[in-house]
This record gives structure tokens, C-alpha cells and sequence, in this order.
């Protein structure tokens, strides 16, 4: 298998210490394994994707994510971005969009990346690592791979809004979509076909602001997994 390259985004979750850190040990496994490189942006910076929606204008926080691309492009160009966090990715992909279509935003965010020497091109794609599982590695070769399926063990895969809207996977069906549990399956584990709150919103950018709603829309997602017989709750 030929050696992808990526330029990776790890975001602040990813860090020691932090609530992702196994994830990223995980993450950098599987690329092991896949014959995937990740080539971490040097200098990233917050994306602010829950604290930046808390007060302040769009400006600053969509400006942090261009400053990461525009490092990507300036160091790794050519890569497309790929980001393992579902909110870093909406956040650098929300930017992307925003600033492609809004021509005084983007104007104002260029003079502010100019002030430390950077440029924002719009070359680079932003893409969540699931969308490199599936579209550039595949279920077979992903399947070729596995020593030690997981076999017996009932998973329901929540997907969330994020990773689902507005942009969600390339020929995903927004209300149902399948790739999780199909790559759960390809692993040999039991996907639980008909969870429910698949797709519903656990309430992250309450998070800060309303805690006690963000924690009761987190409650009905496990508690329907339980009710499934889920033995664990996986996600993108």
C-alpha cells in the first residue's frame, strides 16, 4: 500500500492530559498500520469551537481557524487538512466555507493573517479522518488489517450532529447514515442497526453555557444505547 500524506490538525482535546489524548495514541496506531502519515501543522492554535460561540462576533473565531490552514498550506501544500476531532473539523471546515463565499470576510481575515507573515490560498480540502477511512483506504483494506476482531461485542455508533450537518460524508443519507456501522461491522463487531439518537445533538456548544441541558441531551444518548444492550458507544 502506497503511504498517504496528510496534514494533520490534532486540536486541543488531543493533547496530554486533555479528554482525547488516548484517542490520538489510538489514531496514530491505526495510521501506522494503514501506511497513513500524518504531518501535524506546526504552531496550531485553538480552533475555539465551543467557547468561541459563547459571545463576540464570527470574525476572531473564524480567523484562528484560517490561521491553521493557512500554516497547512504554507508548510505542507499539496495535503489535504484532516482532523480526528468532530468540532475542530466542523470549525476549520466552517471557516473554509465562510470565507469562500463572504469576500469582506475573507478580505478582513487576510489583513489579520497578514500581520504574522501568513496567507490564506482556499487550496486545501478539510476533511475528518472517517472521510479518510472510507474514501481514500476503504472497508476492505481497513478489514485486511484486523488481528483481533471484536467479535461478541454489541456497539452503537453515534454519529452526532457534527460530522453529520451541514456537510456531513460524501452519499451519506443525513437521517441514517451508514458508515459507522459499517465500520464497526468491519472490525467484527454487532452494530446496533436501529439506534435512535444516531444523529441527535448531544448539546457540546452548550457545554459552557447550559451545562444542565448539554448533560440531559447526553443522558437520552447513553440511556438509548442501554436499552439497545450496547455494550459500548463509539464515534467519529
Amino acid at each position: 500500500m502506497t503511504k498517504k500524506e496528510y496534514s494533520f490538525y490534532p486540536g486541543c482535546s488531543s493533547q496530554k492530559g486533555a479528554s482525547s489524548s488516548n484517542y490520538l495514541t489510538s489514531v496514530e496506531t491505526m495510521c501506522d498500520s494503514l501506511d497513513i502519515q500524518l504531518n501535524t501543522i506546526p504552531d496550531w492554535n485553538c480552533c475555539s469551537a465551543s467557547i468561541g460561540y459563547g459571545g463576540g462576533c464570527e470574525a476572531p473565531r473564524i480567523a484562528l481557524s484560517a490561521r491553521n490552514i493557512a500554516l497547512s498550506e504554507k508548510h505542507h501544500p499539496g495535503q489535504d487538512i484532516v482532523s480526528t476531532c468532530a468540532a475542530c473539523w466542523l470549525a476549520t471546515r466552517e471557516a473554509k466555507e465562510r470565507l469562500d463565499e463572504d469576500i469582506i470576510l475573507m478580505t478582513d481575515t487576510k489583513t489579520a493573517l497578514a500581520e504574522c507573515d501568513l496567507e490564506y490560498k482556499s487550496t486545501s480540502p478539510v476533511r475528518h479522518m472517517a472521510e479518510v477511512l472510507i474514501e481514500d483506504i476503504g472497508y476492505d483494506q481497513i478489514g485486511e488489517k484486523v488481528t483481533r476482531p471484536l467479535e461478541g461485542i454489541k456497539i452503537a455508533g453515534y454519529v452526532g450532529c457534527q460530522t453529520n450537518r451541514p456537510f456531513g460524508i460524501d452519499g451519506e443519507s443525513f437521517e441514517n447514515p451508514k458508515y459507522l456501522d459499517k465500520l464497526v461491522t468491519t472490525l467484527g463487531a454487532d452494530a446496533v442497526d436501529d439506534y435512535e439518537k444516531k444523529v441527535s445533538c448531544c448539546g457540546g456548544a452548550l457545554a459552557f453555557s447550559e451545562p444542565d441541558k448539554s448533560q440531559a441531551m447526553i443522558k437520552e444518548i447513553i440511556e438509548s444505547a442501554y436499552d439497545h444492550n450496547a455494550d459500548m458507544i463509539v464515534t467519529p
